[in-house]
């Protein structure tokens, strides 16, 4: 297979399991799949982690990421 084609095929498996995230967290069925609704949470997310409360964020959302993964069974 080309290089080319590994590569799109690495990124679309990491686009897919990215957007698994968000439907796992329930983020589509409690917006409704308002995309420009989640798109504005991602933004508003981006710019916590840019702020000085950046540390902070990444480490409840770190936490919470993790406990929600371990109560996968």
């Amino acid at each position: 297979m080309r290089t080319w084609a590994v590569e799109r095929r690495r990124r679309t498996r990491h686009l897919i399991e990215l957007g698994g995230l968000v439907v796992k967290a329930g983020v589509v069925e409690l917006t409704n799949d308002d995309r420009a609704m989640i798109y504005g949470a991602l933004i508003w997310m981006a710019e916590t982690l840019r702020s000085e409360d950046g540390e902070g964020a990444r480490e409840l959302w770190a936490g919470k990421g993790e406990e929600g993964f371990g109560n996968d069974g």
